[in-house]
């Protein structure tokens, strides 16, 4: 619940149209659309990101949907993401940039399209604190 809230968080303080779910029958799921066109639609593109708040693609789960540059998960809840990212699917036309540090800076991480990282806060090797993410679409 809390990668749900934290990323609803980062929608809201960026000012930028999103889109979230959940279902009460398991884990939490949200698809939040940057820029948002509808849900089919840019899912099918291809460019998108799973992130799941336990190892191994388990626990409740998040889709981003790019492009999108999140320079900065400091705002309220936002706060929480940056630990609760612990696995991530990226899409087959989806490029994904992970920073150490805010406005997409420092030490980074990148994963290819059609990437399933069951292990991110090994990946990382920066203690799995993510500061800004980055979204790119081929």
């Amino acid at each position: 619940m809390k990668i749900l809230a934290s990323l609803l968080a980062v929608a809201a303080a960026g000012l930028v149209a999103g889109c979230g779910s959940t279902r009460s029958d398991g884990p939490d799921v949200a698809v939040v659309l940057f820029p948002g066109v509808g849900t089919a639609e840019q899912l099918n593109s291809g460019c998108w990101a799973t992130f799941f708040d336990e190892r191994n693609f388990n626990g409740g789960s998040l889709t981003l949907v790019g492009p999108v540059e999140l320079t900065a998960l400091d705002k309220g809840s936002a706060r929480e993401l940056r630990r609760d990212i612990r696995s991530v699917v990226t899409g087959p036309r989806a490029t994904l940039i992970l920073y150490e540090k805010q406005f997409l800076s420092a030490r980074s991480v990148g994963f290819q399209p059609a990437t399933r990282e069951s292990g991110l806060v090994e990946k990382l090797g920066f203690g799995g604190r993510i500061e800004s993410i980055q979204l790119r679409c081929s």
